[in-house]
């Protein structure tokens, strides 16, 4: 069994993003992140940071703007609708979830497709569906880059992905299949689970319950990417995979923290940096 070291993959995609940045500087192109808070979910915070020191590694100008959670949708899509229009800002981002009286859809919807780095606007949706897109959803982007490292090749691979969610499982799945796996969903309602998890020959993880995945659910030699953070039973964090359970089952494990969650924020970078190149005609 071979550890994915997350933070390491990740870095290699900063370094790469630092390198591309320059040249671009060198054009006179800054690429620029403006990053969305509304209120004062702790978790949103952590992740704005994260956000914030990336783009100070790659090179790139970013803004943050923090909204009080009294925010309402009018100043909220005002804000949106300023950054779609100022060329310094190639990438938009708003950090989910919102406080409940605002609509995520409405904002989403509204951010400029071409600016929308985290691949969740329809028009970009539907381009990964048909496979001819500018952006790749950050999460199951960054899971493509770990499966990569490995050396194991998709094609012709069964995949297992737990999970539908529009955010990491839906897209998770298309990319897969535009590598050529034999791809299957499961999720809440799925009946004889364990019979087609212990098929897989990559699972991929992603439900938000603690340990949920136990070692009989897993195939021999399966490579296990772990999209879960969770909390276990001692507050400790952990994955959706129960890891010392299935560790020594596996040829490839995600551990959490350390494995996916580095790459999602790398990704987020190279979204950024393509958001650049496209609004300035740079191939």
């Amino acid at each position: 069994m071979q550890i994915i070291d997350g933070k390491a993959v990740s870095k290699a995609v900063k370094q790469s993003v630092k390198a591309e940045c320059e040249e671009l500087k060198a054009k006179g192109v800054t690429p620029g992140l403006a990053v969305i808070l509304v209120g004062d979910d702790s978790a949103s915070q952590v992740y704005v940071r994260n956000k914030e020191k990336a783009c100070e590694e790659c090179g790139f100008y970013s803004e943050k703007y923090a909204l009080p959670a009294s925010t309402t949708q009018e100043e909220l899509n005002a804000l949106v609708d300023k950054l779609n229009n100022d060329d310094r800002i190639n990438g938009i981002l708003c950090q989910l979830p919102l406080p409940s009286h605002l609509d995520d859809k409405e904002v989403i919807n509204r951010i400029d497709p071409i600016k929308d780095v985290d691949a969740f606007h329809p028009v970009n949706v539907g381009a990964i569906m048909i496979g001819d897109y500018n952006f790749l959803p950050c999460t199951p982007a960054g899971v493509m880059e770990l499966i990569h490292s490995t050396g194991v090749d998709v094609s012709g691979k069964k995949a297992v992905v737990m999970g539908r969610s529009n955010i990491v499982g839906k897209p998770m799945a298309m990319l897969l299949l535009h590598e050529n796996a034999t791809v299957e969903i499961t999720h809440s309602r799925t009946q004889n689970l364990s019979e087609i998890t212990s098929g897989a020959d990559i699972l991929i993880a992603a439900i938000g319950k603690a340990k949920f995945v136990k070692a009989d659910m897993v195939k021999e030699g399966a490579v296990v990417i772990d999209v879960g953070m969770d909390r276990d039973e001692n507050g400790k964090l952990c994955g959706d995979v129960d890891f010392d359970d299935v560790k020594d089952k596996c040829s490839y494990i995600t551990p959490v923290p350390g494995g996916v969650g580095p790459m999602t924020i790398s990704m987020l970078m190279k979204n950024t940096l393509t958001a650049a190149k496209l609004q300035n005609g740079i191939k």
